[in-house]
């Protein structure tokens, strides 16, 4: 391993050696047209860079702390701009609040002091990325009491939206830093002694504009550890990546700019399977986009000596919609149960309340996704749906049974409903507006055209082979992912790198000329 590292540390010096000025100052610059990706070659190439640089540092710990975090800021600044400053700002708030919270002994007071936190948090949270979505339902509000009473100076208001641009990833970083003040508050984690390894914590690039929302107890013990890179983490990491540049480039964008987009756009152009088919494109390319990037962070952090949890656990092949939420975006799922659910009574408090709890953190999870009134809905029906599914438990007690110990044919028949339920809320994410979700419905009732079905394939040849690749890797059973990848990690360096030469060399190939930012970036 150390031979091939060293090779590709020596190829990407003598390449950055023969970059003129001008490429180099462009990578100072923030490009909003070209974010940071992990699946750029920039980003390839900066990697290897600072990796190189990183393993050097290994034994020298502050030097090292400094280094990722200020590269951390770099990162962030590519993909975002000078919004760097409001997540430096908010992790000298929470790292001075989480201190005088651990030395405050009035009960009371932390609890003023966490208070604090929250809206300084929360309101730069809502300010960023509800503003306007607030204003303009006040303004309809408004309209509609001046409709009722008569007043048509009212009915005429209109919200004149602000341009507010949504800083990347600031749901991510802004719920992790409010877990690591509420553990402080709980006393389930000692605040870090110095800033730096705060903002190392916070601004950890692997994981900073996407997730997985990584919880303070989780990372923080990892931090004082001397970074180790075994054979078998190399391999892992490197199956990781490739699995999510695969995920990522090769399925969801090709998918998406080629089919999914394009039916969005206009549904009333495409036939009813048409639209059917890019509802399963979506939530495919959602899946992939989303978990390769997950995948991706798992596996870079992995390089750099740090343990993430699982943020993907197949969950198509879920049988309830309470199985779906325990396989899909993990970190977000149980922080929402750990921060909102819980603290809001969970199911300690009777049948009705459980229920209504349920409603209210799946409303917000739906929210903190965007500020539309789609992603309520979203959430409002998966609410429903897992108070629907635990009243169903409640009265049919022998129905708790869930994974191998499910029947066969009640798991197949349950993996069935459960994923099209999915599909059919995520219309209604994905759609730009309440009118084109309907209006996508519609054709899939009114105009669906089965026997157009042989020229979708004709036509659209290499994105329905692309879906059909995307669900049989996804339904394989896990025996056999498994199975590849420990035979990708016990294989030999020269075979791994062939590997990811070869897999670099198709991405190349097939990906789009426009750049596809992760879908994730805008939440």
């Amino acid at each position: 391993m150390e031979t091939i590292l060293s090779s590709l540390e020596s190829f990407f010096t003598n390449y950055a050696s023969t970059l003129d000025l001008h490429r180099l100052l462009s990578w100072l610059k923030y490009t909003p047209e070209a974010p940071l990706l992990f699946s750029s070659s920039l980003f390839l190439l900066l990697f290897f860079i600072f990796f190189s640089i990183y393993r050097g540092l290994k034994h020298c710990h502050r030097l090292r702390i400094l280094f990722v975090s200020l590269f951390s800021i770099y990162f962030y600044y590519k993909s975002g701009g000078w919004y760097f400053l409001l997540l430096i700002f908010m992790v000298t708030s929470d790292f001075l609040i989480g201190k005088i919270i651990a030395q405050e002994s009035c009960k009371k007071l932390k609890r003023r002091w966490l208070t604090l936190s929250l809206c300084i948090d929360l309101s730069l949270l809502g300010f960023f990325k509800y503003f306007n979505f607030i204003g303009n339902a006040l303004s309809n509000l408004v309209a509609w009491v001046g409709v009722m009473l008569g007043n048509g100076d009212f009915s005429t208001i209109e919200w004149q939206e602000v341009s507010i641009i949504l800083p990347v990833g600031i749901s991510f970083f802004t719920f992790q830093s409010i877990s690591y003040v509420v553990d402080i508050y709980r006393g389930d984690v000692k605040p870090l002694p110095r800033w730096i390894d705060y903002l190392f914590y916070i601004s950890f690039f692997p994981q900073l504009v996407a997730g997985p929302i990584v919880r303070a107890k989780d990372f923080i013990p990892q931090i004082a550890r001397t970074p180790r890179l075994t054979r078998g983490d190399f391999g892992r990491g490197l199956v990781l990546v490739m699995v999510g540049l695969f995920k990522k480039v090769v399925i969801s964008d090709y998918i998406s700019v080629n089919f999914v987009d394009r039916v969005f756009d206009a549904p009333t152009l495409y036939s009813g399977i048409e639209n059917l088919l890019a509802s399963y494109g979506y939530t495919l390319q959602i899946y992939c986009d989303f978990s390769g990037y997950s995948d991706m962070a798992i596996g870079i952090a992995l390089f750099l000596g740090f343990r993430f949890k699982k943020n993907f656990d197949v969950p198509f092949n879920s049988a309830t919609i309470t199985e779906f939420w325990r396989r899909w975006h993990i970190s977000l799922s149980s922080w929402l149960r750990d921060y909102l659910y819980i603290p809001l009574g969970g199911n300690r408090k009777g049948k009705v309340r459980t229920y209504l709890n349920l409603l209210i953190t799946m409303l917000l999870g739906g929210l903190w996704h965007g500020a539309a009134w789609q992603f309520i809905l979203w959430g409002a029906m998966h609410g429903v749906a897992l108070a629907l599914h635990k009243a169903y438990l409640t009265l049919f007690p022998r129905a708790k049974v869930s994974g191998k110990k499910m029947k066969p044919l009640w798991r197949i028949v349950g993996i069935f409903l459960t994923f099209h339920f999915v599909v059919f809320a995520f219309v209604f994410f994905r759609a730009n507006s309440m009118d084109t979700a309907w209006s996508l419905l519609q054709q899939i009732g009114l105009h669906f055209h089965p026997e157009i079905f042989p020229q979708f394939i004709t036509g659209y040849s290499g994105v329905f082979s692309l879906l059909l690749l995307g669900y049989l890797l996804h339904f394989l059973p896990s025996s056999i992912r498994r199975g590849a990848g420990r035979a990708v990690v016990r294989a030999p360096y020269l075979v791994q790198l062939l590997l990811f030469i070869v897999l670099l060399f198709f991405i190349v190939q097939i990906k789009s000329a426009d750049v596809q930012p992760f879908i994730y970036f805008q939440f």
